[in-house]
């Protein structure tokens, strides 16, 4: 991969790992401090996973990145769960975060699935950087 910053999944998952700093900055005190340490870890995850993966020389290699993004992911919401049903979220922030959430999952499967498919040559070769991924 010439450049994971032109992945399009990758741009989507730090743009939603930045929003999550801003609503953590917020939080404050305890229990504040121990779910926002806990959301924030498992979000920046995230994109790094995915910059990680794609410096990978296979896409298998690749793709188990990406599943491993998708964990954190998972875990990022329930985090994001726990902090809005303590109410240390506004419901706003809260739901805002967890669209975005989702739409990064939805296209962290589909590149997954892309990757098993073996029709990534394209964005190997950096020319399909701004797809569905």
């Amino acid at each position: 991969m010439a450049d994971f910053k032109k992945l399009h999944v990758w741009r989507k998952s730090h743009a939603l790992a930045l929003d999550t700093f801003k609503v953590c900055s917020r939080m404050q005190g305890f229990p504040d401090s121990l779910v926002r340490n806990q959301l924030l870890r498992s979000i920046v995850s995230v994109p790094a996973n995915i910059a990680e993966g794609s410096a990978k020389q296979s896409d298998a290699d690749f793709a188990r990145f990406l599943r491993i993004a998708l964990g954190s992911l998972t875990e990022s919401e329930y985090h994001l769960v726990l902090a809005s049903d303590l109410r240390l979220v506004p419901p706003e922030d809260a739901r805002r975060l967890q669209l975005q959430l989702v739409d990064v999952r939805k296209m962290l499967s589909g590149f997954v699935k892309t990757l098993r498919t073996g029709k990534t040559r394209a964005v190997r070769d950096g020319e399909q950087v701004a797809g569905s991924w």
